[in-house]
């Protein structure tokens, strides 16, 4: 049983050792930046992962697209025939009957061009021209006509009856992201029994294909197709500014390289009047579509800043810019934009966190942190668009939120911490220290503070102890009020004299002060020790100066007088807090404090005093005297017992300034001490 329990208090004590330790750490700034970093990070993930940011991702995209360097000149391998709503007007119905298509189809292949795609649908015949567009159709393989998937509750639109069942045939679906913005092509489309080409793709390959350019799987991913000699990935649910998109069928992200210009283009009426140069559709691949605003075939795209009408692409256009990257891919142009995966964009978040939270430790300046913080997230938006500029789309708005986030957050942390650290500091010093010694413990605080408690320290001090002569007779005389404000009469400009001269007024204990030269902060030298006993005395003095003119005042009020007995001793001592969080004390303990005390108290009847005259008698020790540098008249009492105290010290009264002491005191100094 004996062996259980102490096995028992074992594991308590270990527990309580490791929690205190865990507790201590985390009360370090880089351990509370760690985990503010890790905090951020997973808050921020946890947001995209749920889709909340995916807007502003996408929004990230477009812009840098707008702001990407691009080809000033249109493809010039493309030309569009389009349908105006003047033709339509001329022409004076719509649909266009079978007739004027045939016309038209016609007379673009008397061009010879590599490739038509006719962008219109023509599920329904419509008389008259019928059977001339069928029969123009069977024997022309050049030509490309759009058809509509379905899929879902979404009916599919069939080609032509003649092309239906043929290789003629592409879906010009467009995925259209929320916001009716397009960002993405589409190569294939299935519903698990049906695949079915894009009508882009089927262009670009007849294009493609007098240069020997087919589409294969790729060599080393046979899951992936290439393309002359790139790869195009499926786009999958989570990549790029993406977080759980519907990806499916065969997706890629468009580039939009070439949007600035528009495609060389001709109307209908001039191609049917002939008043267009061959070489305008030889060898080009030719979209004859609509451009009409009474046929709404508009969509959106990252360059549309603003969702008006008048920002808006026709379809034709989409699709001739989807087939237009599809043959610079072919041809050895620039790769398709490229994304990381999943994990890595993690690391990329959390490594940005990590900075934010590194920057908010370091820098503690409101302006220099502005500064930071834009530079840091201009620094972010340079990389990413210098890396989308190689092809790369790396998360703009996630790091950006952890960087600033992160921040900010171990930047606010830390300044409650520290406001938290000065109000108890404050509460512990403020009614004991004159500003300038709090201003240096807040300075020191790293050394000083053990979280928010003092931590205890060894160090050598000066002590004063004060006390009030016959003070019982003078509470016998006045009321409690009238004792009080008295009181408070002298102790207010004593302390005030404590504080100026760089002590601590380390307690109250009725008519006693107890003055502390040398705390909080530690000494680091003999010279700052000799100081700090050099200030207890030049503050004893003062304060008997004081006394002497609150006697004269108070003799010409009628009120009572008083004199004051004080013992200083300088030596080591230890310093710390005593009490709870809810009342805690600094408070000095040691040998030397108690020898002040038993020196102020020494023969009550040594050396009478004159209210108006000496009202105050200061005690030494020789551990005091041999650190004031010949400051001090004084006068050598003797080698005395003190109370409690089996080791006889010198003890000397200090009479006043002066430029030299006594030759015995002289005589006692150390051989460095004497100059």
């Amino acid at each position: 049983m004996v062996t259980i329990l102490i096995d028992q208090q074992l594991v308590v004590t270990g527990f309580t050792v490791a929690v205190g330790a865990v507790a201590k750490l985390l009360r370090a700034p880089l351990a509370t930046g760690f985990l503010v970093s890790i905090l951020v990070s997973l808050a921020i993930l946890g947001l995209r992962g749920c889709g909340n940011l995916e807007s502003l991702e996408l929004a990230a995209y477009d812009w840098f697209i707008r702001l990407r360097p691009s080809d000033a000149q249109p493809d010039p391998r493309i030309v569009l025939v389009t349908i105006t709503e003047q033709d339509i007007q001329t022409l004076g119905s719509w649909p266009l009957s079978d007739d004027v298509l045939a016309q038209t189809l016609e007379s673009v292949a008397r061009f010879g061009p590599r490739a038509i795609g006719v962008d219109i649908y023509r599920d329904l015949q419509v008389p008259p021209g019928s059977e001339r567009l069928d029969g123009f159709l069977r024997k022309n393989g050049r030509i490309i006509w759009v058809s509509k998937f379905a899929h879902g509750k979404t009916d599919g639109i069939p080609p032509p009856k003649a092309l239906r069942g043929t290789e003629s045939v592409g879906f010009n679906d467009i995925v259209v992201d929320p916001g009716g913005v397009v960002r993405r092509g589409l190569l294939f489309i299935d519903d698990g029994v049906t695949t079915a080409t894009a009508f882009a793709l089927r262009l670009a390959l007849l294009y493609l294909q007098p240069e020997g350019i087919v589409l294969q799987p790729d060599p080393k991913y046979p899951e992936q197709l290439r393309l002359g000699p790139h790869t195009l990935r499926p786009l999958e649910p989570n990549d790029g500014p993406y977080v759980a998109a519907d990806a499916s069928g065969y997706q890629f992200l468009l580039d939009f390289r070439g949007w600035r210009g528009s495609f060389p283009s001709v109307t209908l009426a001039e191609l049917l009047s002939g008043n267009i140069a061959p070489e305008v559709l030889r060898n080009k691949i030719v979209f004859v579509g609509v451009r009409a605003e009474s046929v709404k075939d508009h969509f959106y795209t990252p360059f549309s800043r603003g969702l008006q009408e008048d920002q808006q692409t026709d379809g034709v256009a989409i699709h001739a810019h989807i087939a237009s990257q599809l043959i610079r891919l072919g041809l050895g142009g620039a790769a398709p934009i490229k994304t990381i995966n999943e994990w890595q964009e993690g690391i990329w978040i959390i490594l940005w966190s990590a900075i934010g939270t590194l920057t908010g430790l370091k820098v503690r300046s409101p302006w220099k942190f502005s500064f930071a913080i834009g530079s840091g997230l201009l620094a972010l938006t340079a990389f990413d668009f210098g890396v989308f500029l190689e092809g790369w789309w790396l998360p703009l708005v996630p790091p950006a939120l952890t960087w600033f986030i992160a921040a900010a957050a171990i930047t606010a942390y830390l300044s409650y911490q520290e406001t938290v650290q000065r109000a108890a500091l404050m509460q512990l010093f403020s009614r004991h220290v004159s500003k300038q010694v709090a201003e240096g413990i807040w300075r020191e605080r790293d050394q000083f503070l053990d979280g928010q408690r003092p931590r205890p320290q060894q160090l050598v001090a000066t002590v004063l102890f004060t006390d009030l002569v016959g003070f019982t007779s003078v509470s016998e005389k006045l009321a409690p009020e009238e004792l009080m404000d008295w009181l408070n009469e002298c102790m207010e400009p004593m302390a005030k004299q404590v504080s100026a001269h760089g002590g601590v007024v380390e307690q109250y204990t009725g008519d006693a002060i107890v003055a502390i030269f040398g705390v909080p902060i530690a000494r680091k030298d003999e010279e700052e020790i000799s100081q700090d006993a050099i200030n207890a005395v030049n503050c004893a003095l003062a304060m008997e100066t004081v006394l002497r003119d609150l006697n004269r005042h108070w003799l010409a009020q009628n009120r009572p007088t008083t004199a004051m007995r004080m013992g200083i001793y300088t030596g080591p001592m230890v310093a710390g807090s005593l009490g709870s969080s809810d009342r805690l004390e600094y408070v000095v303990i040691g040998d030397t404090v108690n020898i002040a005390s038993r020196l102020e108290s020494f023969d009550k009847e040594l050396f009478p005093l004159s209210l108006t005259g000496r009202p105050c008698r200061i005690l030494i020790g020789e551990a005091t005297l041999c650190r004031l540098r010949e400051r001090f008249l004084t006068e050598r009492v003797g080698e005395v017992s003190l109370k409690g105290k089996e080791e006889k010290i010198r003890v000397y009264r200090v009479v006043g300034h002066a430029t030299e002491v006594s030759v015995e005191c002289k005589q006692s100094l150390p051989q460095s001490a004497q100059g």
